[in-house]
C-alpha cells in the first residue's frame, strides 16, 4: 500500500536531538524534510487511512480522531522542547515530498514570518469554570455568573498585559470534556519561555480571588492560537 506524508510542523533548523523513541500518527517515527531553509516534520501514513474519501469517514469516528490527534500532539510537544514549531492541523497530509516542498515554497515567506515572531515563545491557556451549586437557583445562579464574568474580564485583562498576545476563544461546552462546571474564560496567551515562570506564578496568585471558580493553567503548548491561518489543513 502506498504512502502518504504527514506533516506535524514547520521549523527552522535545530540541532537537537528528538527523543529516540518517538512516535507519531500510526507509529511511524518522524522525520524531517529540509528545504528552503526551512524544515517540515512529517512521517510516512497509509494512502488507505489518509486519502481523501479514508479520512473522511475516519474524522467522523471520534475515537479516531482522539488518537490521531494525541498522536500529533506528542510529536509537537516533543518538538516543542528542542526547537520553536509552527505547528499544522491534525491530519494535514501530501502526496510526496515534491508536494510538501511545493507547499513550503508557495508559503515560505509567511512561514518565516511566523516563526520569526513565535521564536522563543509559548502557548499558556488559562480557563476559568463556574463550579455547580449542589442546591442552585435562578436568581442565585444570575448573580454567580455575573460575579464570574467580571472575574474572568479581569483576569483576561491582567493577563494579557503579562504576554505578547492573547485570545479568547468560545466557552468550551462541558459536557463533551468532562470538566464541572460552565466555562466563563477560555484564553490563550502567548509568552516568552524566559518569562512563563513569573507568569504561571502570577495565575496561581489569582486562585483565591475566585471563591466558587476554578481556575485551570495548561502549557507550555506550542503556539497553536498564534499562526493565524497557518495551521490551516492542507492537501
Amino acid at each position: 500500500m502506498t504512502g502518504l506524508r504527514y506533516v506535524y510542523a514547520i521549523c527552522r533548523p535545530f540541532d537537537a536531538a528528538l527523543q529516540s523513541q518517538l512516535t507519531g500518527v500510526g507509529g511511524t517515527p518522524p522525520g524531517l524534510l529540509r528545504h528552503h531553509g526551512l524544515v517540515a516534520v512529517v512521517s510516512t501514513v497509509p494512502e488507505g487511512d489518509f486519502a481523501e474519501l479514508p479520512l473522511r469517514a475516519h474524522l467522523a469516528d471520534p475515537d479516531w480522531r482522539s488518537a490521531t490527534g494525541r498522536a500529533h500532539q506528542g510529536v509537537i510537544d516533543a518538538l516543542t522542547t528542542v526547537t520553536t514549531p509552527l505547528p499544522l492541523r491534525p491530519a494535514t497530509v501530501f502526496r510526496d515530498d515534491s508536494a510538501v516542498r511545493v507547499m513550503i515554497e508557495e508559503r515560505e515567506d509567511d512561514f518565516r514570518r511566523t516563526l520569526d515572531r513565535l521564536e522563543g515563545r509559548v502557548e499558556w491557556g488559562v480557563k476559568v469554570f463556574l463550579e455547580p451549586e449542589p442546591e442552585p437557583s435562578d436568581q442565585r445562579h444570575e448573580d454567580r455568573w455575573r460575579t464570574a464574568e467580571e472575574f474572568a474580564n479581569r483576569l483576561h485583562t491582567l493577563l494579557s498585559r503579562h504576554a505578547e498576545e492573547s485570545r479568547l476563544h468560545a466557552p468550551q461546552n462541558a459536557a463533551p470534556s468532562g470538566d464541572p462546571g460552565e466555562n466563563v474564560l477560555n484564553g490563550a496567551y502567548l509568552v516568552p519561555r524566559s518569562r512563563s515562570e513569573e507568569f504561571v506564578e502570577l495565575v496561581d496568585r489569582t486562585k483565591d480571588e475566585a471563591p466558587g471558580m476554578r481556575v485551570e493553567l495548561t502549557g507550555p503548548w506550542a503556539a497553536y492560537s498564534f499562526t493565524d491561518d497557518l495551521s490551516e489543513e492542507e492537501r
